[in-house]
C-alpha cells in the first residue's frame, strides 16, 4: 500500500493498475514536490506494493525531486523495504509485527499516520473488549449474534449495508476482513463458509433488496445505522419536520421491517456520527468480534492459505517476488482478544433473546447492536 499526503489530503495505490496509477499521480501535479509518500509493506517484496512504489520514485525522478526526501517505510525490521529506506535515507521508518496481518493492522504501526485519530476510538473499544464476561464484552456479544444468525457453522454471508455514504468503504474493509479470516474450506468439524459483502444501504435499495428480501436465505444483513446527519447547526429541514437525513433513516427503517417479514435476520449497529474515534471504535469492535466468531466455529482467522497461493504461484509465473509465509497466527489473538480464558467459558444465556444492548457507557463513543429473528 502507498499511501500520498497533501494538504491534508490523502489518496491510495493501492492496486497494480498502470491506469490506476497513472490517474492517481496525475491528480497532484505540481503538488508533488510537497507531498510524503507512506510506503506500507510487511516484507517489502509484495508485489502490489513494490511496483506502486517504483512508478511513484519514477514519477519523482521525471519531476526532478528527490525521492528520499519524502518517503516513510512502514515495515518489518530488515525486511528488503526497510533496508531500502535505511540505505536510500528516507524521511522516517516506523517497524511492525510479523504477526500482525494485512487486515487487522489498521490501528497498529501500519495506521499511526494516515489515522492517528482513529485510534482514541479503537483504543476505548478494546479496552471494553478485555473483559472475559461475555455480557459486558460488546464484541463476544456481536460474535454470538453472527454465530446465532449463521446457525453455529457459518453457513450464511453477511451483507454490509451502512446508511452514510462516508461508511462506503467500512463495508468494503468488513469484506475483507471477513472474507480473508473467515472464508477458509474447512473447520475442525467440517466445511464452513462465512463471506461478506455489501454498499451503501440506500444505493442497494433497488439493485439489492429484491434478491434479499425474496431469494435464497443463505444470508443475514447488519445495517451501519448513523444518528447524526450533519454538524450541530448545519441542517435545516426540505419541509416542515423532515430533513434530507430522514429519508436513509425511514429506508433503513424499512428494508429492516421488509425483511423482517421474510424471516431474514438482520444486526444493526448504530454510531451517533461518523467520526475519527467512531470510525476506529467500529474497526476495532469488528477486528475483535471476528477473532472471537472464529474461535466459536474452530476457524484460524490469522493465516489466509488461498491468499499465500495466489501470490506464490502468479507472481511467480511473471519472475517477481512471492508472499513470505505468516506466522505465529495466533499470538495476534493472544494479545487481543484473550481467547485463552474466553473460549472455554460457558454461555449463560440464551443468544434468541437478544433485543438491544448499550455498549456506549464504557466506550464512550455510543453504539448498538440489535438483531432481530
Amino acid at each position: 500500500m502507498v499511501f500520498f499526503f497533501f494538504s491534508r489530503q490523502i489518496r491510495f495505490l493501492d492496486n497494480t493498475d498502470p491506469a490506476g496509477i497513472d490517474h492517481q499521480i496525475a491528480q497532484l501535479g505540481p503538488e508533488l514536490a510537497s507531498t510524503l509518500v507512506i510506503v506500507i509493506s510487511k516484507s517489502g517484496g509484495t508485489s502490489d506494493t513494490r511496483n506502486g512504489l517504483l512508478e511513484v520514485q519514477k514519477a519523482f525522478r521525471d519531476a526532478g525531486v528527490d525521492f528520499s526526501k519524502h518517503g516513510v517505510a512502514i515495515t518489518q525490521e530488515n525486511s528488503l523495504l526497510d533496508n531500502t529506506a535505511r540505505i536510500e535515507g528516507w524521511v522516517a521508518r516506523f517497524p511492525m509485527f510479523d504477526w500482525v496481518g494485512g487486515r487487522t493492522s489498521e490501528m497498529s504501526a501500519v495506521g499511526l499516520l494516515p489515522a492517528a485519530e482513529m485510534l482514541t476510538g479503537a483504543s476505548l473499544m478494546s479496552e471494553a473488549n478485555r473483559t472475559t464476561v461475555l455480557k459486558d464484552n460488546p464484541a463476544a456479544l456481536l460474535a454470538l449474534c453472527w454465530y446465532w444468525a449463521s446457525d453455529g457453522k457459518g453457513s450464511k454471508d453477511m451483507v454490509v449495508l451502512p446508511y452514510k455514504d462516508s461508511l462506503l468503504l467500512f463495508s468494503r474493509y468488513l469484506q475483507q476482513l471477513v472474507m480473508e479470516s473467515i472464508g477458509k474450506e474447512f473447520d475442525l468439524r467440517g466445511e464452513s463458509r462465512a463471506y461478506s459483502h455489501g454498499n451503501k444501504g440506500s444505493t442497494d435499495q433497488h439493485a439489492n433488496i429484491q434478491q434479499l428480501r425474496d431469494g435464497v436465505p443463505n444470508f443475514f444483513v447488519t445495517f451501519i445505522e448513523v444518528l447524526r446527519d450533519r454538524p450541530p447547526g448545519h441542517d435545516w429541514e426540505l419541509e416542515p419536520g423532515v430533513t434530507c437525513g430522514h429519508y436513509p433513516f425511514g429506508m433503513l427503517q424499512g428494508t429492516r421491517s421488509a425483511l423482517y417479514s421474510n424471516d431474514r435476520e438482520s444486526i444493526t449497529v448504530t454510531v451517533q456520527e461518523v467520526a475519527p474515534r467512531s470510525v476506529g471504535a467500529l474497526i476495532a469492535l469488528y477486528e475483535r468480534a471476528v477473532g472471537i466468531y472464529a474461535s466459536l466455529v474452530n476457524i484460524n482467522a490469522y493465516h489466509q492459505p488461498g491468499t499465500r497461493g495466489i501470490y506464490a504461484t502468479g507472481v511467480k509465473k511473471m519472475g517477481g517476488h512471492g508472499h513470505h509465509a505468516d506466522k505465529s497466527y495466533y499470538l495476534h489473538a493472544k494479545h487481543m482478544y484473550n481467547l485463552d480464558r474466553m473460549k472455554y467459558q460457558r454461555v449463560k444465556m440464551l443468544i434468541f433473546v437478544f433485543t438491544c444492548f448499550n455498549i456506549g457507557v464504557a466506550v464512550v463513543v455510543p453504539v448498538y447492536v440489535v438483531i432481530f429473528q
